[in-house]
């Protein structure tokens, strides 16, 4: 079933309502560079704090200067539909259009970049902390996309540490995290049934660790020390190019090329799933817009056609493979899927991306629907991974989910 059918789907399917869990839509192809963040984070998973502004910026490419509008949903832990009105969680009302945008300026791809900010003038106040789910629509009240965001309260402390993998056979290839939680605000009373952990590696929602309950209990600390259950495949560090300035070949481009657009060629990867690992910085998937002939990128970053070529095996033949990143908020789809060149023997991509810094890798579509990161890439324990804790609470007898607390570790401390 599409996407944007499955929140109608559950709705009329109302004695099932609280069995089906809402995913996001992924956008149309005129929907480029969905950035979704609070105060202090740049493109990354929205975790954001109750009060706090969060915002939304987009391009559309379809040069018609469209009217958009949003409505915002409040979600259990699970994500699956609260039974919350929406003025128990919202002062002020949605459905409203999306009033500040500009076009694009000195480029040659036209555009038009939408900003909404919340809380704003119609929408005054999140009041709840917990799951949201922020939905666009066209004037045709046509769904175009949506995207997760989360509110966070400081109630909870949260210690965050991140080891080797006990397991022998997965000692050289995956990290787990260890946690304690205690509070002095909130009791934890029959935890076992009022917390929900979530642990999520590289803002990727996708492959977040879900619904852990605590191992231990020592007076007023909960204890996760987990093996298998909090155990993430540790991955390899990733590519990464920069064309912030579009006319010069810069960090990983081959070469360029001037047509409709400017075309950017990347020098050929290569598997590194049996390879040493090497260290090499990355931002964790994530990416960043800029250009260094303009003072605003958000209207004066071009959009750049981006050719991947990865160098194909006899491991890789007749594998689905795509390029992975937070620039499409991790999804696969036919854009992101490459075509197997037999005369060169490697794989390519083409993905119309705006000017600056991004992270990406090769991942396998599995036939079952799967994705599989570590087969090219690889899995290494010592790669540096950045991983976020949240911490749901709901008393007994409550009717949604809060968010207690947000913590954040990281694998560059790894120990035994």
């Amino acid at each position: 079933m599409p996407h944007k059918y499955l929140l109608s789907f559950c709705l009329l399917l109302f004695p099932i309502i609280l069995f089906c869990q809402v995913d996001e839509t992924n956008p149309p192809e005129y929907i480029k560079t969905i950035n979704f963040k609070g105060e202090t984070n740049e493109n990354q998973l929205p975790i954001i704090r109750v009060n706090d502004e969060v915002t939304l910026e987009f391009d559309a490419l379809n040069g018609d200067e469209a009217d958009f509008y949003y409505k915002i949903k409040y979600y259990n832990a699970n994500w699956t539909p609260s039974v919350l009105v929406q003025s128990e969680y919202m002062e002020g009302f949605d459905n409203q259009r999306i009033r500040e945008y500009e076009n694009s300026f000195n480029t040659f791809q036209i555009f038009s970049h939408y900003k909404l900010t919340i809380p704003n003038a119609q929408t005054r106040a999140l009041k709840v902390s917990g799951n949201y789910m922020l939905f666009i629509y066209n004037s045709d009240s046509e769904l175009v996309f949506s995207r997760k965001f989360m509110l966070y309260e400081n109630n909870a402390d949260i210690g965050v540490l991140i080891k080797r993998a006990r397991d022998i056979a997965n000692i050289e290839e995956k990290q787990r995290v260890e946690l304690v939680i205690s509070s002095n605000k909130i009791p934890f009373n029959n935890p076992d049934q009022t917390i929900k952990t979530v642990i999520i590696q590289n803002n990727n929602l996708k492959t977040a660790i879900t619904n852990l309950k605590p191992q231990y209990i020592l007076g007023k600390q909960l204890i996760y020390k987990y093996d298998t259950e909090t155990s993430f495949w540790g991955g390899n560090e990733y590519f990464y190019f920069e064309n912030k300035d579009v006319r010069g070949a810069n960090n990983n481009i081959q070469y360029i090329d001037l047509k409709d657009l400017y075309h950017n060629y990347l020098y050929t990867n290569i598997r590194r799933a049996f390879r040493p690992y090497t260290y090499n910085p990355d931002i964790n998937g994530n990416y960043v817009i800029g250009n260094i002939d303009g003072s605003n990128p958000d209207i004066e970053a071009d959009y750049v056609w981006m050719h991947f070529s990865l160098a194909a095996d006899n491991n890789l033949i007749d594998k689905k493979i795509h390029v992975y990143g937070s620039f499409n908020n991790y999804a696969i789809d036919d854009s992101t899927l490459m075509t197997y060149d037999v005369e060169k023997n490697r794989y390519t991509a083409s993905l119309l991306l705006k000017q600056g810094f991004y992270n990406y890798k090769y991942v396998v579509e599995e036939p079952n629907g799967m994705i599989n990161e570590g087969f090219i890439s690889g899995d290494f324990w010592q790669t540096e991974n950045s991983y976020k804790v949240l911490v749901y609470y709901r008393h007994l007898g409550g009717r949604y989910d809060r968010i207690i607390g947000v913590s954040e570790g990281n694998s560059i401390t790894i120990t035994n």
